[in-house]
């Protein structure tokens, strides 16, 4: 897409970014408008450093597990890995209502309904970016890449997870190599939406094909996947 995959992120476009910390998380963000994430109205979120966007609680586990997750956890998981930001990178998170981000969105969702449905017009969005973040015990320089996007119009909501350079799977507390970031038990990816009913497992999570995220999608876009989740 013109631009490049990921919508723009970082102090630039007002973003705040979590603590450099391992297992870290930004406080409780409070919405500016309800998600609604399969019939439930979600007011507040966490954006966590192991790749994970949560409902009401963060999620400081670094083993990533398929879905749906017992315990009624309500998530959604770009990357679900051991990150560590005090070896590299920087999280960014922000809420908008800018028109110019609403119409780029717009358009990009446009993919993930069929022709009966009305045309995506979100009024909020939601962007959580990973930027170049190392692994747990990391020994060499990769680092990831990667993006969610929440969208709504107050009823009707979307997903969108974006995958820039993806060079590692694995933190070395999951078994994976200090050097490749490979092996063990790599990253999941996907959402929960923590009802035991609707969930995504992304093809590959928790395989070394998680490496490859960036060149699959569902909506004819290598690097992209969105999905409607209300």
């Amino acid at each position: 897409p013109p631009g490049g995959l990921l919508y723009p992120f970082g102090p630039a476009a007002g973003d705040k970014a979590t603590p450099h910390e391992d297992d870290g998380m930004s406080p409780e963000i409070q919405l500016w408008q309800p998600f609604s994430f399969y019939r439930r109205f979600h007011h507040s979120l966490y954006v966590n450093n192991n790749g994970v966007v949560s409902f009401g609680t963060g999620v400081p586990e670094f083993t990533p597990e398929p879905f749906p997750l017992p315990g009624h956890r309500p998530f959604v998981a770009p990357y679900w890995a051991d990150v560590d930001t005090t070896v590299g990178g920087d999280v960014f998170y922000r809420q908008s209502r800018k028109p110019e981000l609403l119409a780029r969105l717009a358009r990009d969702l446009a993919p993930a309904v069929s022709p009966s449905d009305p045309a995506p017009k979100p009024t909020w969005a939601f962007v959580a970016t990973w930027y170049r973040v190392s692994f747990f015990g990391a020994a060499s320089n990769k680092v990831n890449t990667f993006q969610a996007v929440l969208a709504t119009d107050g009823a009707t909501s979307f997903v969108m997870l974006n995958y820039g350079d993806i060079q590692w799977t694995t933190g070395l507390a999951n078994q994976g190599n200090a050097y490749t970031g490979l092996g063990g038990t790599p990253a999941q990816a996907g959402f929960n939406s923590g009802d035991d009913m609707n969930y995504y497992n992304i093809p590959g999570s928790r395989s070394p094909a998680v490496l490859h995220i960036s060149r699959r999608s569902n909506v004819g876009i290598p690097g992209r996947w969105i999905f409607r989740v209300d």
